[in-house]
């Protein structure tokens, strides 16, 4: 009898204790996001030195930016579901371990063919570590109000790595090479690993059947199939090589979703898009990181290509991105209390949608104050937007499925990272590329050369020399700002169609009654955490 009293007494002490140190989890948890958000960054503006270093073609500077977001969307189904089984807190662990690794090997790689591998194996690191933060959030903060806090923090930080990233870059270019950017990992990874095993809980979800990995290995093809579809028309290559991959992608998502719905344990609870809080909010953090990832690589090559600025200055040009998405992540819970997620998801598309436009007044010349009023918009508008978003659809989401709904939404946050290079960047390309077709005294083979990038351009005006390389710069300079205004406004098209999207979310933000902030584990939770220690 005595001996039970003390094992109730213990287990209540231990759920006392997880919910002191709830914050604790969300500082570790932050800093495993910091990790991922630095990297998908961190190339940005680097782009130009790795392209006059490696000299790769377009498709494989395409593949060096997106080969990270793409392999990382294709697998977080698989590894989200994986750490229900075995463990998130294991999973993340690994995900350190490997991310270590696959920044070294990027850092010092030889050719585009060696850093699109490291860049795939970073994604593979990556969807280690993403889907564990958000189901380990989602279970230490069951009470809604909490977690909108919590989760405005975690996006503010997304919001910090995301300019520590081109910040940290330019720095780093300014007094190292190139590689020196992937390097940055390492002592992240370093500490994270020694802290996380110390502090983070370890949870496993309730499922006791098998995850599907023919299941995950069609998604992920699928999707790879289809964005090399898209990049290839995009750059103007119809043909086989275009729509095979593109009608391969598309089939296997169709066997995919058939197959889930057939499985008694699928790895992706299909009917969760039946709600139409949780797909609609799915579908808003798509478009909004379709329009922010593809305009922020854009806006460095600008910056530094057109503009002349320095790595590090171009790095310091977007920081007012930022600091306004991390106010945007830190009011996100009362603006979302007060709000509703319709009227704030809505209003932060309509607001980033008006930013995009007033950043089609950006010529050649310098307009310091342009830029920083439309970078402000851009980061509290979409900052707004993807945190109701996510806590919307985390919300909706039961507690029992939080490592599906979490790799779901990092899923459609990377996937939507992926195309919004690949088709904003397709955009860009084929704004800007007729435009050279016919500057005088330049040849038929430079310009086409020059039609590949602005810095290839400007290597080929150099090699001609004289007028027609002064020609050929000038109008390559003119034809990107041209690119760059067509595919501005299609990304305000897109967040418009974001905005009409939102209206089908819920008017006000329904909180659950707070009684249990954690609950006590279950028998057989305290054998499975006995035999663990």
């Amino acid at each position: 009898m005595s001996g039970t009293t003390t094992a109730a007494a213990g287990l209540r002490r231990r759920a006392a204790g997880a919910g002191a140190n709830r914050w604790v989890v969300l500082v570790v948890l932050c800093v495993s996001l910091l990790l991922v958000a630095v990297d998908a960054t961190v190339l940005h503006v680097a782009v130009p030195a790795v392209t006059e270093d490696l000299r790769p073609g377009a498709i494989e500077l395409l593949w060096i930016v997106d080969t990270y977001p793409l392999v990382c969307a294709s697998l977080l189904i698989l590894f989200g579901t994986l750490g229900d089984k075995v463990g998130r807190r294991r999973i993340l662990l690994l995900g350190y371990a490997l991310f270590g690794v696959a920044s070294a090997l990027a850092a010092f790689a030889g050719s585009a063919e060696t850093l699109i591998l490291a860049r795939g194996l970073l994604g593979v690191g990556g969807a280690m570590i993403m889907p564990a933060t958000l189901s380990i959030l989602r279970q230490v903060f069951p009470d809604r109000r909490e977690r909108a806090l919590a989760i405005g923090i975690w996006s503010a930080v997304a919001a910090v790595g995301a300019a520590v990233g081109p910040l940290l870059g330019g720095f780093l270019l300014e007094h190292f090479w190139w590689g020196s950017v992937f390097l940055v990992n390492i002592p992240l990874m370093l500490v994270s690993l020694p802290v996380g095993r110390l502090l983070l809980p370890e949870s496993r979800g309730t499922s006791d059947g098998p995850w599907d990995v023919v299941g995950a290995l069609m998604a992920a093809v699928g999707l790879f199939g289809v964005v090399l579809g898209v990049k290839r028309l995009g750059g103007g290559e119809p043909g086989l090589l275009t729509v095979a991959p593109l009608l391969t992608g598309a089939v296997l998502i169709l066997l995919f979703v058939r197959r889930q719905r057939r499985r008694s344990h699928p790895l992706v609870d299909l009917r969760m898009f039946g709600r139409p809080a949780f797909s609609t909010s799915v579908g808003c953090i798509v478009l909004a990181m379709l329009a922010l990832v593809g305009l922020e690589l854009i806006a460095a090559q600008y910056l530094q290509l057109v503009l002349g600025l320095s790595p590090l200055e171009t790095g310091l040009r977007l920081l007012p991105l930022t600091f306004a998405a991390m106010a945007a992540g830190l009011a996100g819970a009362r603006l979302l209390r007060r709000f509703g997620p319709r009227r704030m998801v809505c209003g932060g598309f309509v607001l980033t949608a008006l930013a995009v436009l007033t950043l089609t007044a950006m010529g050649t010349s310098d307009n310091t104050g342009l830029l920083l009023s439309g970078f402000l918009l851009l980061g509290f508008g979409l900052e707004t937007t993807l945190f109701a978003a996510y806590e919307s659809m985390l919300s909706e989401a039961p507690p029992e499925q939080a490592g599906g709904a979490a790799a779901i939404g990092e899923t459609s946050y990377q996937l939507g990272a992926g195309i919004g290079i690949a088709l904003l960047g397709s955009v860009m390309n084929a704004a800007y590329a007729p435009g050279l077709k016919s500057v005088p005294g330049v040849p038929a083979s430079a310009s086409d050369a020059a039609g590949h990038s602005l810095g290839e351009a400007y290597e080929v005006a150099g090699r001609l020399g004289g007028p027609a390389g002064a020609a050929l710069r000038q109008a390559a300079r003119d034809c990107f700002v041209h690119g760059l205004h067509v595919t501005l406004l299609v990304s305000a098209g897109l967040l418009l169609l974001g905005a009409v999207m939102a209206l089908r979310l819920p008017r006000v933000m329904q909180c659950e009654a707070p009684a249990a902030q954690v609950s006590l584990p279950s028998p057989r939770e305290v054998d499975r955490s006995r035999v663990s220690a």
